[in-house]
């Protein structure tokens, strides 16, 4: 079973996260201006920037605290 990361570990990571996303953006783009462009590459960084988004997201609720209702 994981562990819970401090918050600052969590912080850390999810500036990581978004570096390598920010990154993979500028791949893509790079890629889809000079044609021919290898649609399996393509493919494949969009799809590990989707799973990127979505473990930011995760991060991003893990650190913001609860709002009582």
């Amino acid at each position: 079973m994981d562990t819970p990361l401090p918050d600052n570990d969590l912080r850390v990571r999810l500036h990581q996260l978004q570096s390598e996303h920010r990154d993979l953006d500028e791949v893509i783009a790079r890629l889809q201006a000079s044609p021919p462009a290898d649609e399996l590459m393509l493919r494949r960084l969009k799809k590990r920037k989707l799973l990127l988004k979505d473990r930011i997201l995760l991060l991003e609720r893990m650190l913001t605290p609860d709002i009582p209702a």
